[in-house]
């Protein structure tokens, strides 16, 4: 089987956002004595702040002029819960999100700057408040939607269940508010997909995949495929597996995996020195690594795939689901921005989680979740911001760092260099995660005329040439971008 990857993909930069905390608008229509919490609030108090998609069109220029040409929305559809994983109603966009209406304005203002939107698809569980469990919970037995999921016995225990009396209906890691859909059931598999398809000719660009490993069974997921392809073939699919996922990039399932496997060694090398010691994550390895054991890292990830799956991978450097990075790697603003760097120039479509661009930090959730400090812009960090925004333009200035093959060329104590190619361009990527200045001697096809300094651009970097090789000297914690001309 030839494997085939939405095109747009592969130059995508994408930002992941948070509905309920990124940016809440006037023109949202809430009914009096609507009791949201004041915007800033302190996530661990949960809660709705009233971030909502109007907000977002509003920020769509904010986002643009970061570079950002693509967003994955966390679940927008009605839920009584502030991450709308508890979905009770596929086919509406959240009132407190500005309902149907709103997403249909979001997609046409972020279409017209060339922004894609990609959804959350919660496929594998509902709520108690979804219509055919509620259904179920009035009826009992005598529902039609009886087989909509497992169903132990009666009468169901959806809020007093113990451990002598446990839930008694299949729901994800036994929490009584998120039934899991009975996915053998030929109903429950036309609803799903004609969400799936409902959505994408509404105008989104693809869906993202919550807990796609918990429907454990390839033929849903083929078909799923081909309802979403027959309805637009560059959509894409992007599952959230958090480990080695070739069961699911074949070509047949999924376009890419959240790609957390970039994640650990990213995060490991840049901030090997600095790692918080009070965070840990069941599905991240975060140790301090020297370049080879990243270069070990990065081969055998990329080598896990087609490269038609590597270039459309989602990369990133933390999530809705983790700590922020900047949390994660001690405070240390070198080793994030060293991050940064290699998120934009190593194969892959980098997501940035919202937020993190003005220096947001924070633990695992609740604490990640915070609102945007639209409120507090005096205490953004602007040179991280600039340098989001200088990094980004890199890449979406040089194919060659999108779509270029890969090779490491160097790694040598805290030095990993490598070389993306494409149709006679070329650019050599080095990172220097040493607190000191680097001299090193890379091999090369090109002379050193061939080269121009595409990166730092605070700093004129020594590049003395050989026949078959460049020595350089690099600064010391950041990076090195050379492309030919």
């Amino acid at each position: 089987m030839k494997i085939q990857t939405p095109e747009w993909v592969k130059h995508a930069v994408f930002y992941q956002i948070f509905p309920d905390r990124f940016a809440r608008s006037e023109r949202t229509p809430h009914p009096p004595g609507l009791n949201l919490k004041p915007w800033g609030t302190a996530p661990e108090e949960q809660g709705f702040q009233g971030g909502d998609l109007y907000g977002v069109i509003e920020k769509l220029d904010y986002l643009q002029d970061l570079g950002i040409n693509a967003i994955y929305f966390n679940p927008i559809f009605s839920s009584a819960a502030n991450h709308r994983y508890h979905t009770f109603d596929f086919y509406q966009v959240d009132p407190l999100l500005g309902g149907n209406e709103a997403l249909r304005e979001l997609l046409d203002e972020a279409h017209k700057r060339d922004i894609r939107i990609v959804l959350d698809g919660v496929f594998n569980h509902a709520s108690r408040g979804f219509w055919q469990f509620h259904h179920i919970l009035e009826t009992g037995g005598n529902s039609p939607y009886i087989d909509w999921f497992v169903i132990q016995d009666w009468p169901l225990r959806p809020y007093q269940h113990s451990k002598k009396n446990p839930i008694n209906y299949q729901s994800w890691w036994d929490n009584a508010a998120l039934p899991e859909f009975n996915t053998d059931n030929p109903a429950v598999r036309a609803y799903i997909f004609d969400i799936a398809k409902y959505w994408l000719e509404f105008g989104i660009d693809g869906w993202r995949l919550d807990v796609p490993g918990d429907i454990d069974d390839d033929s849903f997921w083929q078909e799923f495929r081909q309802v979403v392809k027959g309805v637009n073939p560059e959509a894409y699919i992007c599952g959230e597996i958090w480990t080695d996922s070739r069961r699911w990039l074949q070509g047949d399932q999924f376009d890419a995996v959240m790609n957390y496997i970039f994640t650990s060694p990213t995060l490991s090398f840049f901030g090997g020195k600095t790692l918080n010691p009070t965070y840990s994550h069941n599905h991240l390895t975060l140790k301090k690594i020297k370049a080879k054991k990243f270069a070990e890292m990065i081969e055998a990830m990329y080598g896990l795939y087609d490269w038609e799956i590597n270039y459309a991978q989602m990369n990133m450097l933390d999530s809705h689901d983790m700590a922020r990075a900047l949390y994660i790697v001690g405070e240390d603003k070198s080793a994030l921005k060293l991050s940064i760097l290699a998120m934009m120039t190593l194969p892959g479509a980098p997501c940035i989680y919202y937020g993190d661009e003005v220096g947001l930090s924070a633990a695992g959730d609740p604490f990640c979740r915070e609102a945007f400090p639209w409120h507090a812009q005096d205490f953004w960090d602007r040179d991280l911001l600039a340098h989001y925004q200088d990094a980004i333009a890199l890449r979406n200035g040089y194919e060659v760092l999108r779509t270029g093959s890969f090779e490491t060329i160097y790694a040598e104590g805290n030095v990993y260099a490598c070389v993306r190619k494409l149709e006679g361009e070329q650019a050599i990527v080095v990172y220097n995660a040493s607190k000191k200045e680097q001299s090193v001697t890379l091999p090369t096809t090109s002379s050193d005329a061939d080269f121009v300094q595409a990166w730092p651009h605070h700093t004129d970097i020594k590049v003395q040439p050989e026949a078959d090789s460049i020595t350089l000297t690099l600064p010391a914690r950041d990076g090195v971008v050379l492309t030919s001309k």
